[in-house]
């Protein structure tokens, strides 16, 4: 008995020392996973969308060497009525306008400040959409109607076989795909699981194999189909996305502080939605492309990208070009890109008014969120 006893204890000892290792192993994972659980909850969302580095794997776009480009201020604008109640009720962070390329409002709520780098969270997806019109006309890429298979063999014999670039830009591959924020096991929140665990971006994409349309015969906003465009232009240029961004993008614009990607296990940037910049530099990229892509004497992103990829092409009616909505009603030039929980870039180039709001808006759902912020943006650009 004393020998069972004893060789039980041991056996329960081993078992325990097993079970710390492996936590200790997995502590960074664990941890992640932790994050995401409680990264929208009330009392933590402000502070965890300035600071998503905290709770996953990063990767530094460089800003490079150059100077920051000037943003001045113009004189304080006076902001239509309700203003003050759209911003508490929306739950914004920060409200930052800009006219004829001048700050003429700028301001922080909730204990946020200039220096914070917000999460963009889908914004994300209009900065690759300007990465691609670069590779377009450089030639990196031949055609956006080339198959997004020429340059991700991975997706050979998936849901993504057969789709064109084209038309994962307007999200209409066609594949399944549930982008359900509020449900526990929707591929969304599968996903979220996969970059927080440390996994492949680029297997989740490649394992997906239902389809629910033909390519290109139905608008569905899917972000999954924004990874398969990061992985296309991966693909093409032979570089990572964040590199790319900054050679192209970034260090062009000069921004005042160098964005970061979140990223999955092996370094690939989560270009759907992982991208975090400080709201004066939202802006700064919003102004160039009012410029049709112009900026400080150089041309960043060619103007007939800027012209068509903001144009409503996608298929059915929506409101929606290459990873850039274009809310109903628009004037020419009038279009946002636009994240979940209140993040957006609105321009009116014809007004040159460009107006960024980031946010913590826990309601974005709610019937009439997102009308309520265009009507307002479209309110102040009058009001200028």
């Amino acid at each position: 008995m004393r020998s069972f006893l004893k060789w039980t204890f041991r056996a329960l000892l081993l078992l325990i020392v097993i079970a710390v290792a492996a936590g200790l192993w997995k502590r960074e994972e664990i941890t992640r996973l932790m994050a995401v659980n409680s990264l929208f909850s009330e009392e933590k969302i402000v502070d965890n969308f300035s600071h998503m580095d905290r709770a996953f794997l990063t990767t530094e776009v460089p800003r490079g060497n150059g100077p920051t480009s000037p943003l001045p201020y113009g004189p304080d604008a006076a902001l239509p009525p309700g203003t003050d109640d759209w911003v508490e009720e929306r739950s914004l962070t920060s409200l930052l306008v800009l006219k004829d390329g001048e700050i003429v409002h700028e301001s922080y709520y909730q204990g946020t400040s200039a220096e914070d780098r917000r999460i963009s969270w889908s914004v994300a997806k209009s900065f690759l959409s300007a990465l691609v019109g670069v590779l377009l006309d450089d030639g990196t890429i031949e055609s956006i109607d080339d198959p997004v298979t020429k340059y991700a063999s991975l997706l050979q014999g998936g849901a993504y076989d057969g789709a064109s670039l084209r038309q994962v830009l307007n999200m209409a591959s066609g594949v399944t795909f549930d982008e359900d924020y509020l449900d526990f096991n929707s591929d969304i929140n599968r996903m979220g699981r996969v970059l927080a665990l440390g996994g492949r971006m680029d297997d989740f994409a490649a394992h997906l194999t239902e389809t629910f349309a033909e390519p290109g015969e139905t608008w569905k906003y899917v972000s999954i189909d924004t990874h398969v465009i990061g992985m296309v232009v991966r693909g093409a240029a032979g570089k990572p996305v964040a590199d790319l961004l900054s050679e192209h993008i970034i260090q062009p614009l000069g921004l005042e502080y160098a964005p970061y990607y979140v990223t999955d296990g092996v370094g690939t940037a989560f270009v759907l939605g992982g991208l975090n910049l400080t709201t004066r530099d939202y802006a700064r990229f919003g102004q160039m492309y009012a410029q049709r892509g112009a900026w400080q004497g150089r041309q960043i992103v060619p103007a007939d990208w800027v012209d068509a990829s903001t144009e409503p092409s996608a298929p059915g009616g929506a409101g929606y070009g290459y990873q850039w909505w274009i809310p109903d009603g628009s004037a020419p030039g009038e279009y946002m890109a636009r994240g979940i929980y209140g993040q957006y870039i609105y321009i009116d180039t014809a007004r040159q008014v460009v107006i960024v709001t980031t946010a913590a808006d826990r309601q974005f759902r709610a019937p009439g969120a997102n009308d309520q912020n265009v009507d307002m943006f479209r309110a102040i650009a009058r009001n200028l």
